[in-house]
């Protein structure tokens, strides 16, 4: 099978970052093009520099890093440092980066990038607040059918929410960005709390990162370590979820998941359930009215995640 050419588009985040590790030490399943981060777990600034200490970290130093969007299309900015520390990625400590951001801007380079690859070419792989991918939507409509397809962190239907009691982080931080997304007509797969709620990084899959004898291992153990405590209060289950890997690790290996082809809409209007994805799972609606745009991914093999995830991450420094 063909590489996957990948566009990541991220808020890194301690799960944003073990999900591009996975990426960048899985040469033969991905060509990575480039990094972009925007703003949702911290503000822009110290998400682009996270984004560089992790590549530093995978010494992939290759794959370019750019800087997006640094606030919602139409609302203030809501962050999570409450779950993902001051830093954006407390936890490891992690030297600050000796590569730089490239100067072009995120969206007009995810604009350059699809115009310059063939049709169905390149797969987006968003990991945070879908901003700079809507933005970039809106500047060129014409790269929408160059996209293959958009694997998304995000949503929920069984789970309902994490941010608010009705919404998810990823969608709520900027709603009108996902609306339009998903109003694009790309294929979209979405890695939903519901499936992503299976893969609990329990003490002893953490204790395995740790000791894999590589500074990888480490820091990854200590990401979680740091990430895992807010919700384990919040849950009172074995392990945390490990969200944005189930993107990288879909595109690895479709067959540790299972998911349904559903319409997913956006809510932009109520107060009450701002960033709502309204799945509708059980097929209730007229298709041709709501179309079936996303394949909505609820089942996992956690074992099997786990495993690939650790012999992945075995490979890098």
């Amino acid at each position: 099978m063909a590489k996957h050419k990948i566009i990541i588009d991220t808020d890194p985040g301690q799960d944003d970052a073990v999900a591009i590790l996975l990426a960048l030490a899985s040469p033969e399943d991905f060509d990575v093009l480039g990094i972009v981060a925007v703003a949702g777990n911290v503000g822009l600034e110290k998400n682009a520099n996270n984004a560089l200490k992790v590549v530093e970290l995978s010494g992939r130093t290759e794959v370019p890093v750019y800087a997006g969007c640094d606030r919602p299309m139409q609302r203030e900015l809501r962050t999570a440092e409450h779950v993902h520390g001051s830093t954006g990625l407390n936890g490891p400590e992690l030297p600050e980066p000796g590569i730089s951001l490239q100067p072009e801007h995120g969206v007009d380079y995810i604009i350059d990038t699809l115009r310059n690859h063939a049709p169905g070419e390149v797969t987006l792989c968003t990991l945070g607040p879908l901003t700079n991918i809507a933005t970039a939507f809106q500047k060129a409509p014409d790269i929408r059918a160059r996209v293959r397809e958009i694997v998304m962190m995000g949503g929920a239907y069984f789970e309902v929410g994490n941010l608010t009691p009705a919404a998810e982080f990823n969608i709520y931080v900027d709603p009108e960005a996902a609306d339009i997304v998903f109003r694009s007509g790309v294929p979209i797969t979405v890695a939903s709390l519901d499936v992503t709620h299976k893969v609990l990084s329990t003490r002893e899959r953490i204790e395995i990162l740790a000791n894999l004898g590589n500074k990888t291992g480490k820091a990854v153990s200590e990401m979680l370590d740091f990430s895992e405590e807010f919700d384990l209060k919040k849950y009172g289950w074995d392990g945390a979820p490990l969200h944005d890997p189930c993107v990288t690790a879909y595109l690895i290996d479709p067959g540790l998941f299972r998911g349904k082809q559903i319409n997913v809409t956006i809510e932009t209007q109520s107060d009450l359930t701002r960033g709502m994805t309204v799945a509708d799972f059980w097929e209730i609606t007229d298709p041709e009215q709501f179309p079936r745009n996303a394949f909505f991914l609820s089942q996992v093999d956690d074992d099997g995640f786990y495993r690939l995830l650790t012999e992945r991450l075995a490979r890098l420094p």
